[in-house]
């Protein structure tokens, strides 16, 4: 290991850099993570909020430098943090690829790898193809900063950005100090024999992680940016974050795998499907999976996915990658990977299942393949952490239930699309759609979500991708209480194996916390200040309200 190493970006400010190399001496490509954060305790392994760069070892075992960079002004390295995935932080990832290339222990091939924000800056500089980058490997990544990571369906990501900010900008995180040899030793310990203990508690104890971490006091420049997220950003005219690569994605020309993680339901939902569709790098050349879901730190998954990637694209090592598919995707259900050459596949055929009532609103209502009779069902929206009596639900029940009961067994794998027809009897709310599958012994599996803000509907028909549909929350359009409106918005592709006697649901609420899962059951939930207003919720059938799924 070669700690701190130096890497000129600006006069009078240079980055920090652990570079990690094989034992044997020699000229090696480097993969590089380009991170927010500070390293100390990610290269040690230690869980935190952040751990998204692998194993350092695990690559140079098999002949590969690691080299892991902070941005400027967070642990060892010059200069002040300014704005998080800023044009700034692309020039000096630019900057380090070439420095890296020329160190006599690179052989002068650069890639990159890691997960989040280490994946969504690999897609900013292979904007750039500079001439050292080879390849890229981005695991549940964003495009669209302020629809994908800021936003979800039109109100701030409020929990999302309280762990993520707490856990990794306080100014104990930036003042944190380890050694190398000290950092070497729990790597060693992490990723060795500590590591089946590690992820046996991790589950247990993560939900108990998040919640130190929310109360959590980042530095200043930080909570101005979280003020203005909150408060003032409310459109793309007047966020601060940036735009992110979506409407760029055509520049992209250089090999990458990218990975959905299928847990992952008001987060990381959509980009990797909008990079595979849109990026001319040649079809050949990249690769899409859709992986089970689960919810890992630190992340280890798909470092060896990886290597055999790499392996394949700079050695020419005949391993099997060339004939990989160019899209993978996790079946639930049927507990296999099934294999197409785009996504949604080329073979899917989207069925409609209209919204039918079964009567009283606490009753389960019906989907049906079309000819839904006319008639309306109401739910109470009831704001997060707003005190109620005792036995509200009894009288005044938060969901709506709608099922399909399966008579022919049938593969679904494409876009998740709702289109509600709606009212309230206030001037906005919050929509929360949930697909789900229930098994024959009544067990349900988590599928699907996706959710709206009514008054923040229009539609962007200029962005989004085949899986997605864009939405511009930033044109808000105060409802008409009791005046119907259409919403439509998609929500989570999820590939699944429905068997006969099985039943497909859907759910709709106003507030996430009652129709997810938590993050130690594999699912990265995070909860949302919705909705704005007690209020009475409507939907209206008869051909107005229906879902779509594509049928393979």
């Amino acid at each position: 290991m070669f700690p701190d190493q130096r890497i000129g970006v600006d006069e009078g400010i240079s980055l920090s850099a652990d570079v990690y190399t094989p034992k044997a001496p020699g000229r090696y490509p480097a993969v590089l993570s380009f991170t927010a954060y500070n390293t100390e305790r990610l290269t040690a392994g230690i869980p935190s909020g952040s751990n998204e760069i692998g194993s350092p070892s695990v690559f140079t075992d098999r002949g590969y430098g690691r080299v892991i960079i902070s941005r400027r002004g967070m642990g060892r390295s010059d200069g002040d943090t300014g704005m998080f995935l800023s044009d700034r932080d692309v020039d000096d990832y630019e900057k380090a690829i070439a420095w890296a290339a020329i160190q006599p222990w690179c052989n002068g091939d650069v890639v990159l790898f890691g997960t989040s924000y280490f994946g969504m800056t690999q897609l900013q500089v292979a904007l750039r193809n500079p001439p050292a980058l080879k390849a890229f490997f981005a695991n549940e990544i964003c495009t669209d900063y302020f629809r994908h990571l800021v936003q979800f369906g039109g109100v701030p990501a409020l929990h999302f950005l309280n762990i993520w900010m707490g856990s990794n900008f306080t100014q104990e995180q930036f003042d944190s100090r380890m050694g190398s040899d000290q950092r070497a030793l729990i790597s060693q310990l992490l990723n060795g024999p500590l590591r089946p203990m590690v992820e046996r508690m991790l589950p247990r104890r993560v939900d108990g992680m998040f919640e130190k971490f929310m109360s959590a006091t980042p530095i200043e420049d930080v909570r101005k940016i979280y003020a203005n997220w909150l408060f003032d950003g409310k459109s793309r005219d007047t966020t601060t974050i940036p735009l992110g690569p979506a409407g760029t994605l055509e520049q992209i020309k250089v090999p990458f795998v990218t990975v959905e993680n299928l847990g992952y339901f008001n987060l990381h939902q959509f980009g990797s499907y909008e990079l595979f569709e849109k990026a001319c790098t040649p079809a050949d050349n990249k690769w899409l999976i859709l992986a089970q879901p689960t919810y890992d730190l630190p992340v280890f998954s798909w470092q060896g996915e990886a290597l055999a990637f790499f392996d394949h694209l700079l050695y020419g090592t005949e391993n099997g990658y060339s004939q990989q598919a160019a899209v993978r995707y996790w079946v639930e259900g049927a507990e296999r990977f099934e294999e197409a050459a785009t996504f949604p596949p080329a073979r899917a055929k989207t069925i409609r299942l209209e919204l039918e009532s079964a009567g009283a609103d606490t009753a389960v209502h019906r989907l049906v393949p079309g000819g839904a009779a006319e008639g309306s069902n109401s739910w109470a929206a009831v704001p997060i952490g707003l005190p109620v009596l005792g036995g509200l639900e009894d009288v005044a029940n938060p969901t709506l239930a709608f099922e399909l009961l399966v008579t022919e067994e049938m593969l679904l794998a494409g876009a998740v699309t709702a289109h509600l027809r709606f009212s309230c009897n206030e001037i906005d709310s919050y929509v929360v759609a949930r697909l789900s599958r229930v098994d024959t012994a009544g067990e349900r599996h988590h599928l699907s979500l996706g959710a709206l803000r009514p008054a923040g509907r229009t539609v962007d028909l200029g962005a989004g991708s085949a899986v997605e549909i864009a939405v511009n929350s930033g044109d808000r359009r105060p409802l008409v209480p009791g005046r119907p409106v259409d919403l439509r918005f998609s929500l989570t592709p999820a590939p699944t194996l429905l068997l006969v006697g099985d039943r497909l649901r859907l759910d709709v609420a106003s507030r996430t916390d009652l129709l997810r899962k938590g993050v130690g059951e594999g699912f990265a939930h995070f909860d949302l200040p919705v909705p704005p207003y007690l209020s009475r919720n409507t939907l209206h059938f008869g051909g107005g309200s229906w879902i779509e799924v594509d049928r393979n």
